[in-house]
Order: C-alpha cells, then sequence, then structure tokens
C-alpha cells in the first residue's frame, strides 16, 4: 500500500516538471514576442496559459487525495505540503510571461522596449529563462545542491534590475513615460519570475534536506 502511496507521491513530481517546462515554454515565447512586436506569438503565450492553470489544478487535485485518503506523516506530509506551493508558484511564474506578453501585444506591431535599454531587458529576460530551466532539472532531480546554488545567482537579475531604473531615470530618456512604464513594469516581472524560481528551489531543498534553505550549506 505504502509503495503505491510513494508511486502517487513521485507523480506529483513528474507533474510539476511538465508544468515547469510549460513555464520555460512560456517565458522563452513571451519574450521573443516582446522582442519582435509578434502579435501572434503573443496570443500564443495568452492562449497556453489556460493549460497551466489546468495542470495546477490537477496537481492540486491529486495532492489533496493524497492528503485526504493517505493521512501522511514526517517527511511525506511535507512533500505533499511543498508540491501544493509549488504548483502555485510554477503558476505565477506562467502568468508573468503572460504579462510580458500583453506589453507585446499593446505595442504591436511597435517593439515595446527602446532600443538603447533593449540589451538589458534581453539580459534579464534570458537570465528568467536560465532560472526557469534550471529549477525544471531541480524539480526533476530534487538536487539540492543546485537548488541552493540558484538562490546565490539570483544577484544578477537585481543588478539588471537596478540598471534598468538608472536608465529610465536618467535626463538622456527620450521615450516619455508611456515606454518607461512598459520598461519598469517588463523589469519587474522578470524579476519576480526569479523569484518564484528561487522559491521554489527553496521548496525542493526543504522536501530533501526537511532544513531551512538557508541554513543548509551554510
Amino acid at each position: 500500500m505504502r509503495d503505491v502511496f510513494h508511486e502517487q507521491l513521485d507523480s506529483v513530481f513528474d507533474d510539476l516538471s511538465e508544468i515547469g517546462k510549460r513555464v520555460e515554454d512560456a517565458v522563452r515565447l513571451g519574450t521573443a514576442a516582446l522582442l519582435r512586436g509578434d502579435v501572434e506569438l503573443a496570443e500564443q503565450v495568452i492562449s497556453a496559459d489556460i493549460e497551466i492553470d489546468r495542470a495546477r489544478e490537477r496537481v492540486e487535485e491529486k495532492a489533496f487525495a493524497l492528503l485526504s485518503l493517505q493521512q501522511p506523516v514526517a517527511g511525506d506530509l511535507r512533500t505533499i505540503v511543498a508540491a501544493l506551493r509549488m504548483v502555485s508558484e510554477l503558476e505565477r511564474m506562467g502568468d508573468l510571461s503572460v504579462h510580458v506578453a500583453k506589453v507585446a501585444r499593446l505595442r504591436a506591431p511597435n517593439i515595446a522596449v527602446p532600443e538603447e535599454i533593449r540589451p538589458v531587458v534581453a539580459r534579464m529576460a534570458d537570465v528568467a529563462e536560465d532560472m526557469v530551466a534550471r529549477v525544471l532539472a531541480i524539480i526533476t532531480g530534487r538536487d539540492v545542491e543546485s537548488a541552493i546554488a540558484l538562490g546565490r545567482d539570483d544577484e544578477e537579475m537585481d543588478q539588471l534590475r537596478r540598471s534598468s531604473f538608472t536608465q529610465l531615470l536618467s535626463d538622456d530618456w527620450a521615450h516619455g513615460v508611456e515606454a518607461a512604464v512598459d520598461v519598469a513594469l517588463l523589469g519587474r516581472y522578470y524579476e519576480r519570475i526569479a523569484d518564484h524560481a528561487v522559491s521554489v528551489a527553496n521548496r525542493v531543498v526543504f522536501v530533501v534536506t526537511g532544513q531551512n534553505p538557508r541554513t543548509v550549506g551554510a
């Protein structure tokens, strides 16, 4: 009976990995839509988000069934509760990708990001995509060392965010309030994607070790 339970528990993590793949696609395609001014690509990201929402609902139903029918304790309970939190974080990352796509759609056929700040925004997008890909591998492998490293590497995103604000507030900014608001929002979206990736990685550490990730490897 416990073997069946643990198979079901493992399947929850398989589902989380599948959602992670969808989120990775959403971040990548949302960024492509933004930097190309591609309405069709933006619409694709927006439409695909419903599948992430449905997948989250399936994970929640499975987790609640395990809680109610199996009455797990200790490590198993920790894993189920963490999975519920992780799926919520992953869904939010998908939502943030939709926000990026909606900025792209709103400004198309123009490109929302002015030329001189495009390298910073593009790098923020690259960092966000990389962190999503890494957290996907962390979920799949339950890799504590990689999870801890991801948390430490979040600093680059913070630096890029500060750099974008420096450009927006510069006297040389010549693109008006509308473009400034777009760039500020985009920076926030990518920063939050990175923050959620770190949060998911931290929950993997907790599942595997039972410890606060801030104390593991310190």
